[in-house]
């Protein structure tokens, strides 16, 4: 399959920046409340999941209206409604994954979100948090953000320290240098050209990339 486009119901603080993340092949998975940000932007999702406790009443008339489908789930059940949109994708084996409207609003749910990609599911599929300003994906190896000179990156241990991380096109480089989970050294690092390149030997970062 494509790649999916999963719709969370976090904030979207710029709609039009959100809106220049969709392709016209993307296939549109909603996390119940998410399926406002695609209905904001004229999307018909190809599938809800949740429990639709979130879904307003104008909203379930449109779903209803465009036919599309929904799958159902109790709202007493152990995983949130992203979870479930995750497991589906999964499924699917898309090219990648993007999930818009995943950060901002409760922390729980932004820390909750961010704990999902760390599941070793994801070690080789590329599958991102984005809201159009910022996108938030871990490297277990080495990554690749695309931006411009200027965008701010930052870079955190997930849980444990971080070895050998090398970095290319940021204004402070590191050489083969350890990050620990309760120091801030990876914090507010610039790109200095389109692309900047990160490598690590072991453990798990947090890669972090502000657009400006």
């Amino acid at each position: 399959m494509s790649r999916i486009i999963i719709f969370a119901n976090g904030q979207l603080p710029d709609i039009e920046k959100a809106r220049a993340l969709v392709q016209p092949d993307d296939y549109i998975l909603c996390a119940d409340g998410g399926t406002r940000h695609a209905l904001a932007l004229g999307l018909t999702p190809h599938l809800v999941i949740g429990d639709m406790d979130s879904v307003t009443k104008n909203e379930l008339s449109q779903i209803e209206k465009n036919n599309i489908p929904v799958e159902l789930y109790p709202r007493d059940k152990n995983e949130t409604d992203l979870e479930l949109a995750l497991r589906h994708a999964l499924d699917q084996n898309p090219s990648s994954i993007v999930i818009v409207g995943a950060l901002g609003g409760r922390l729980d749910q932004t820390l909750g979100n961010l704990s999902l990609l760390s599941n070793l599911q994801f070690s080789t599929l590329d599958c991102r948090l984005d809201d159009g300003l910022e996108e938030v994906f871990f490297c277990r190896a080495r990554s690749q953000v695309r931006g411009r000179s200027g965008d701010l990156v930052s870079l955190i241990p997930w849980r444990e320290k971080v070895a050998g991380v090398q970095t290319k096109n940021l204004k402070w480089s590191l050489r083969n240098e350890t990050l620990y989970p309760e120091k801030t050294r990876g914090i507010s690092n610039e790109m200095t050209g389109d692309a900047a390149e990160i490598e690590i030997e072991s453990g798990l970062l947090l890669v972090i990339h502000r657009r400006q």
